[in-house]
């Protein structure tokens, strides 16, 4: 099964991910198939930056977010929403 994960970059105590797609079984920081975005938690506010258009694609072709990938993009979309008022 393909999923939309994060993978961890970045210092000790210095935490930085990318929102990658990459098959279940591979190992966490390990191969992954395209990397589509990015997410910084250490800006105030968090930094999520994605190719939408990538993003649709992998999930029409049946990708899964991983719980952690599918609550970062629901706060953003919130923030996104927020913004517009």
């Amino acid at each position: 099964m393909v999923c939309v994960r994060l993978t961890r970059t970045g210092a000790k105590k210095q935490p930085h991910y990318r929102i990658v797609v990459a098959d279940e079984r591979f190992p966490r920081d390990g191969r992954f198939l395209e990397n589509i975005g990015i997410f910084d938690p250490r800006k105030d506010p968090e930094s999520v930056r994605v190719n939408d258009d990538r993003l649709q694609y992998w999930l029409s072709k049946g990708a899964r977010p991983s719980r952690t990938v599918s609550q970062l993009l629901a706060r953003r979309a919130k923030a996104a929403a927020a913004a517009k008022k």
